[in-house]
């Protein structure tokens, strides 16, 4: 009996020894450029940190933080100059996250369910809508910074073609913003149309058939069938998109540089129509008078925000589930 428990722990070991093996690359990695940074960020937050000597950094506690969201008391003045960045720079990010997620989940959807009907050469065009995904931003970047291009680009040639006026797409607004959300669009719809159109392809069909028996229109079954049916589908789909578009850098910073001005006092902090949280971020981190401290403080706060909106979904679509 004894051997023979014996024998048990032993094969035990050696399956833990094996799975643990496999899962040591990652935890590695998982370790160096995750928890290690996030606990090393949660760290200098509380430090007016030195890159070059940090044994020459200053501990200000929470200073960074109130310097980041409300301002700071220095003598008698009161430095709101990156509250002002922060917070300008969360509203233009919010403001891209409401335009950009709809699109990202219902044009998706549209493409999934018209592929789904399996048309001819439908999987010729499954493969093009999918294929921008692999191009990495810089190359999606410049070309259409180049498509954009006031003087030189294919957008205002074709317009010119119709007898239009040339638009300054990249140094105004709302036309700034209209060309990052078409290159978002362009380059990031292939995933999602592809797990939405995994989810349809699982949905069983005589559903369909019998609805239509029933005089339903195919409209109607989609809002009534297949939606219901791959509504795990759609919750992966939003809660990465949004997650993903909070995180938005590289089509404003390669096509705009975070412009054109804002309307208001540049000294006092007001941030380009196009800067995001991100580039505040980069910028304090790599800019000629950089602050690391201050940059990880914001992170941490606009981090928080994040966790908090995506917990507030999930608890909304529990509660929906419920009821």
């Amino acid at each position: 009996m004894h051997e023979k428990r014996r024998h048990k722990r032993k094969e035990a070991l050696k399956r833990y020894a094996t799975v643990g093996l496999f899962l040591l690359p990652y935890l590695t990695l998982f370790f160096i450029f995750f928890i290690y940074p996030l606990f090393f960020g949660i760290y200098i937050s509380f430090f007016r940190y030195n890159v070059l000597d940090p044994q020459t950094s200053v501990f200000v506690g929470f200073d960074n933080f109130k310097l980041a969201t409300s301002g700071l008391m220095v003598g008698s003045v009161k430095v709101t100059y990156y509250a002002n960045m922060f917070w300008g720079s969360l509203k233009n990010t919010l403001l891209f996250v409401a335009i950009s997620v709809p699109l990202l989940i219902i044009i998706p959807l549209f493409i999934a369910v018209l592929i789904d009907i399996q048309p001819r050469f439908y999987k010729v065009f499954r493969v093009i809508f999918f294929l921008p995904t692999i191009l990495s931003i810089s190359a999606v970047g410049i070309i259409f910074k180049w498509q954009f291009d006031t003087q030189y680009g294919l957008v205002n040639g074709l317009i010119n073609i119709f007898g239009g006026e040339s638009i300054a797409w990249l140094n105004s607004q709302p036309y700034a913003w209209m060309a990052i959300i078409v290159t978002t669009v362009w380059w990031t719809i292939g995933t999602n149309t592809v797990i939405l159109g995994a989810g349809l392809k699982e949905v069983d069909k005589q559903m369909y058939e019998a609805a239509e028996i029933d005089g339903a229109k195919y409209s109607r079954i989609i809002w009534s069938i297949a939606l219901p049916s791959i509504k795990n589908q759609l919750f992966i789909v939003i809660f990465t998109t949004i997650i993903a578009s909070f995180n938005i850098y590289g089509q404003p910073a390669l096509l705009t540089g975070g412009g054109p001005a804002a309307l208001g006092d540049v000294a006092a902090g007001t941030p380009g129509t196009t800067s995001v949280v991100m580039m505040v971020i980069r910028g304090l981190l790599t800019g000629v008078n950089r602050q690391p401290g201050l940059a990880a403080a914001m992170a941490l706060v606009f981090a928080m925000f994040i966790l908090i909106f995506s917990l507030g979904q999930t608890i909304y679509n529990k509660y929906r589930e419920k009821h």
